[in-house]
This record gives structure tokens, C-alpha cells and sequence, in this order.
């Protein structure tokens, strides 16, 4: 290897370290150790403060069946905290400490913007070992977990996929790109390498906003049952989309029975939003949904039908 090749390597290794060493310094701080005892015996996570007022995000099952615990903190300091909210089907929760935004809250991101290659930094406490950090790059977009709430099992959408070491421990902690701000909340190890963060994008920004007002998310309900199915050719040319949603299931005096929707439609568009996927549909189901018009464009019979559903709560 010549002096010159050394030179550059060396240069590409001080820039790729100086990236991670400044996410997180300015991650750290803001990462919480916390420990939790339930009925079922004690637990540990990790969690992010994400506003002045001392509120912090986690992962749900870090802290389910518990109602409070206690956050150590990179300087050293310690609060109890209580258990603002938890939603099971996103895996993500809201804690409160109770000494007040003692700590600098991270920036969130959009994990929307986020390409496959693209540097990540993971910030936890794997196995006990506080302020732990790793880094790689984001492996996978647009991934599925299931989550199971009591009987309710729902896949929890747009997960990231990252090699960024993730161990038992890391959940709930903070996986961050380059320029520090905060993308994904670290949910689970898939396997060897391979690690998963729930996204903070849009919809999740509503879920969390729900947890810190009301303390649990509000899910609507349509009662249909569907699957993805490809469009004639004319039509997917036309609408520019290439699968849609045939119903297979109305449940009756349901808000989709109550609108006109029947066997066999095949659902193009919601709310003026394309449905290829089911996720596109379960995405639009939550609180402000419930109560008002939700317009569907149904292809039945060779031709496009427009309705209006009002999604009622799910219970």
C-alpha cells in the first residue's frame, strides 16, 4: 500500500469517526438508562428526551405493565418517571420525568427522507452498559414487524432495517443520522447484524402527540377486510398506480356496509390518497379519522364509484 492510498484511507476513516463522534455528543445527553419493575419482575431499556418539559419516547413493550420507573442519565443524574402513554400496535411510549426537562431534548427527524446506504447512529444501553454507540447504515426501508395488542394483532409499517449493532437493552434508544437528528426509536433485534427501529415520520409524530394529550391512541375502524390486487392495464395506466384493494369481507352495519361498499370492489384511493397496499389504508385509521368523511373511490364493474365513509372508534 503506498503513502498516498494510506493518506486517503486514513482521511476517510477520521471523516467517517468524526461523523459518528458528533452525533453523539450531541445524542447522549439526551438518552435515558431506564429501569422498570412490573409483576413480571424487572426490566431495562433506553429512551430519548424529545421536548423541554421533561417528556421522553421509548419503546412500549420496555415498559408494559409498568406505570413508572426510573431514567438514568448520561451526566449522571437520575429521575423517577411515570408512564404518560403507551400504544402496543406502534410499540411506542411516553414517559415523563419528574424533576422537568433537566436534559436537552433531541431533534426529530423524518425517516421518510431516509435511503438505503445512508450512516445511522445507534444510542442505548445494551446490556446494562450506558451510553453505548454504534453506527452502520440503513440497511432496509419499508419493512413489517407484528405487534400484538390483547387479541389484536396489527404489522407495524415503514420499519428501518440497520446493521448498526442493536443487543437487548437498545430499545427504546435513539438511532440518529449524521447530521444528529433523530429518525427511528431502536424496537427490536431481527437477528445476527440485523436491527429494527420504528420510524418517526408522520404518522408516528401523530401517535406521539396522542400519547402526550391523551394518553393513548384513538383508532378508527372501517370493517372491511381486503387484499392487494393488480389493476386492468388501462386503469393502472390511467390512475398511474398499479394495484389496488378488492374487499373480501363487509362487516355489517358497519361504517363501510353503511356507505355502499361491497364484495369485490376494488378500493383505488382514500381520503384522495392512492391504496396500493393495506398499510395505505390502516395508516389513515387513526383518531382524526374517527367521526368524519373519509371519500373512497371504488372500482366496480368496469367503472369508478365514489363514496363517503365516516370510520367510526374502534373499541
Amino acid at each position: 500500500m503506498d503513502a498516498d492510498k494510506r493518506d486517503a484511507d486514513s482521511e476517510a476513516l477520521d471523516a467517517y469517526s468524526q461523523v459518528v463522534s458528533r452525533v453523539a455528543a450531541g445524542i447522549l445527553p439526551s438518552v435515558a438508562a431506564l429501569a422498570v419493575r412490573t409483576d413480571r419482575g424487572a426490566g431495562a431499556g433506553s429512551a430519548v428526551a424529545f421536548a423541554a418539559d421533561g417528556l421522553l419516547l421509548t419503546s412500549a413493550h420496555v415498559v408494559a405493565g409498568a406505570r413508572s420507573g426510573t431514567a438514568s442519565f448520561a451526566d449522571g443524574s437520575q429521575s423517577r418517571f411515570d408512564v404518560v402513554g403507551a400504544d402496543p400496535l406502534s410499540d411506542l411510549a411516553v414517559l415523563r420525568t419528574r424533576t422537568g426537562g433537566h436534559v436537552p431534548p433531541a431533534p426529530l427527524g423524518d425517516a421518510d427522507l431516509l435511503r438505503i446506504g445512508q450512516l445511522v447512529v445507534a444510542v442505548g444501553n445494551p446490556m446494562g452498559l450506558a451510553g453505548s454507540v454504534t453506527a452502520g447504515v440503513v440497511s432496509g426501508l419499508g419493512r413489517s414487524i407484528p405487534a400484538r395488542d390483547g387479541r389484536r394483532v396489527r404489522p407495524i409499517d415503514d420499519v428501518i432495517q440497520t446493521d448498526a449493532a442493536l443487543n437487548p437493552g437498545n430499545s427504546g434508544g435513539a438511532l440518529a443520522t449524521s447530521n444528529g437528528t433523530v429518525v427511528g426509536v431502536n424496537t427490536a433485534v431481527a437477528g445476527y447484524g440485523l436491527g429494527l427501529a420504528v420510524p418517526i415520520n408522520a404518522t408516528t409524530r401523530q401517535i406521539i402527540d396522542e400519547l402526550v394529550s391523551a394518553g393513548r391512541v384513538r383508532r378508527a375502524w372501517l370493517g372491511v377486510a381486503s387484499v392487494p390486487v393488480p389493476l386492468p392495464p388501462p386503469l393502472a395506466t390511467r390512475l398511474g398506480q398499479r394495484h389496488g384493494l378488492r374487499v373480501v369481507e363487509v362487516v355489517p352495519g358497519s361504517p363501510a356496509g353503511v356507505a355502499g361498499i361491497f364484495l369485490d370492489d376494488v378500493i383505488v384511493s382514500a381520503g384522495g390518497r392512492p391504496t396500493q397496499d393495506v398499510q395505505t389504508l390502516l395508516k389513515l385509521m387513526l383518531g382524526p379519522a374517527i367521526g368524519t368523511r373519509l371519500p373512497l373511490t371504488l372500482y366496480r364493474r368496469q367503472a369508478m364509484v365514489d363514496v363517503v365513509t365516516i370510520p367510526a372508534e374502534l373499541s
